[in-house]
């Protein structure tokens, strides 16, 4: 991945952007579109037909079709022109050992707690009533989609839930966050951390969940590191996903046993499982980084 960019950061960046503001507008007007024609709806009646139980499927391979265009072409687009091997450069390395995979593994263990307790202090923060109250309509009204998107009634449609849910947005997310967004940003500004860190806060607030922002930083960063550390995309997708794939079975197990599905997505937990998720954290991220001792330097 050590290939010299055929354009400038700077270039990159305002092309990463562009493409991004492209993508987003066509992914949103082709899944309306498409949503009105296949179930035979009006164009404004389009998002409440996705949110009917007999929409679910569709509305899953829609959201995934428009993720991928939104996401993984732009992010594509600028590696595909900005260097001679687009795939090379945005990390997707077929060389992982088991090493690796455990101590990702292990990092997404710790990483459930680290979340849990920022999601406490995410919503402890004083913020004026007005917000708050935009907020949790906000918070609800993405929950409710969620649920509509992750009900599963046997384990077909677990499985399904798993490819749609937990491994696409995994890929694309990390493909436009990742290796476009965060490498473009560390290369413009020759600074890693200001790199991880504004992919990740951008990568929080697209999610557009004022209480689940915190929780979603702190995913960016430690995702950002694996990619970072590795030169990887795989593992920070592998990640991402098992991120993913934790909530879609608890909704899973939760319908089995007749649970709200509201419990399986409430992530609070007591402040000081922070302390025990970095404890697990930070080893792990260490221990990974030892088992490519030059692969920061394979990220350009």
């Amino acid at each position: 991945m050590n290939q010299k960019p055929v354009i400038a950061y700077p270039s990159q960046f305002a092309l990463l952007l562009g493409f991004l503001g492209v993508g987003l507008l066509l992914s949103g007007l082709l899944m309306s579109w498409l949503s009105s024609v296949i179930l035979n709806v009006p164009f404004l009646q389009v998002p409440d037909a996705l949110m009917k139980p007999e929409n679910v499927q569709f509305a899953r391979f829609a959201n995934a079709l428009t993720t991928f265009i939104a996401f993984f072409i732009p992010a594509w687009a600028v590696a595909k022109i900005a260097h001679k091997n687009a795939f090379q450069t945005l990390g997707f390395n077929s060389h992982i050992n088991i090493k690796q995979v455990i101590a990702v593994g292990v990092i997404s263990f710790g990483a459930l707690f680290l979340s849990g307790s920022l999601s406490a202090i995410n919503e402890i923060i004083p913020m004026p009533a007005t917000f708050l109250a935009k907020a949790r309509k906000l918070e609800n009204e993405y929950q409710q989609t969620m649920i509509t998107l992750a009900t599963m009634k046997n384990m077909g449609d677990l499985l399904l839930g798993l490819l749609v849910i937990a491994i696409a947005p995994a890929i694309f997310e990390e493909v436009l966050f990742r290796a476009g967004l965060q490498r473009v940003l560390v290369g413009l500004t020759k600074n890693v951390a200001v790199g991880i860190i504004i992919s990740s806060i951008l990568f929080s607030a697209i999610h557009a969940s004022y209480f689940g922002f915190l929780p979603r930083v702190a995913l960016g960063v430690v995702l950002g590191l694996i990619y970072y550390l590795t030169g990887n995309l795989w593992l920070a997708i592998l990640m991402h996903f098992l991120n993913n794939a934790v909530v879609v079975i608890q909704i899973y197990v939760y319908t089995q046993m007749g649970k709200p599905i509201k419990e399986a997505m409430d992530e609070s937990m007591p402040i000081w499982y922070g302390v025990f998720g970095l404890m697990i954290v930070i080893p792990a991220l260490l221990f990974l980084r030892k088992t490519l001792p030059l692969a920061n330097e394979s990220v350009d």
